[in-house]
C-alpha cells in the first residue's frame, strides 16, 4: 500500500481514462489504484476485486479517502469466482506475475469477458525486454518469483501483448510512462 501510495499518483495521471464510467480493480487489495484513479477521474466509479480478507482493509482505506460512495468491494478468487459486473476498464497491477502463462491466460480471459464494447484492460507489472534477461530489476523479480511461487515470472513485453491478444483485444499497446524498476502498462482494447 505504501509503495503504491507513492507511485498511483503519477500513473494515474498518465492514463486518459476521462470517457470511462466504471473500473474493475483487480486483485486491488486495498484498493490504491480504485482511489487515484477515482480521485484523478470525477466521474469515475471502481469495484475492487479481491480475496475476501481484503475486504476491511479495503473499505476502511476507501473510507479514509471518502470515496465509500464510489468505489465498491466485491469479494471472491479471481481466478475461480465469476467476476460482477461490465466495466468500461479493468486494472490489473502488479497480479500476473504470480500466476503460470495458462493462470495469465484464464484471467486476461475473464477481464476481457466483463468489458463493455470498446472498454480497455490495462496491465501493469515489471516487464521484461523481449530477450528476457533485462532490464536487471524485473530480470531478478523473475528469478524470485521462480523461487517462491508455484509458476510465477516476470513477463516480457511481447509475452503480454500475445497473452492480451490471445484474450480477444485489439489495439494492444505498451504505454509510454516513466515508472520505475522496469515497471510499465500494457493496454489492449476489446472491439
Amino acid at each position: 500500500f505504501n509503495l503504491a501510495m507513492l507511485l498511483a499518483p503519477q500513473v494515474v495521471q498518465q492514463i486518459d481514462l476521462t470517457k470511462c464510467k466504471h473500473l474493475l480493480d483487480l486483485g486491488g487489495g486495498p484498493g490504491t489504484y480504485a482511489i487515484h484513479f477515482c480521485q484523478h477521474n470525477p466521474g469515475l466509479q471502481a469495484t475492487i476485486f479481491d480475496l475476501p480478507t481484503t475486504r476491511p482493509v479495503a473499505e476502511k482505506t476507501i473510507r479514509q479517502f471518502g470515496l465509500q460512495e464510489r468505489i465498491h468491494f466485491a469479494a471472491g478468487d479471481f481466478q475461480d469466482d465469476p467476476l460482477p459486473g461490465l466495466y468500461d476498464v479493468a486494472w490489473l497491477s502488479h497480479v500476473l506475475h504470480g500466476e503460470g502463462e495458462a493462470g495469465c491466460a484464464h484471467l486476461l480471459k475473464k477481464a476481457a469477458d466483463v468489458l463493455n464494447p470498446g472498454g480497455l484492460l490495462l496491465v501493469q507489472e515489471f516487464i521484461l525486454d523481449d530477450s528476457r534477461d533485462r532490464p536487471l530489476f524485473p530480470a531478478l523479480f523473475s528469478l524470485n518469483m521462480l523461487l517462491g511461487t508455484p509458476q510465477g515470472k516476470a513477463y516480457s513485453e511481447g509475452e503480454i501483448k500475445a497473452l492480451l491478444e490471445a484474450a480477444g483485444l485489439v489495439d494492444i499497446e505498451r504505454l509510454s510512462l516513466e515508472l520505475p524498476n522496469g515497471a510499465g502498462v500494457v493496454r489492449g482494447r476489446k472491439v
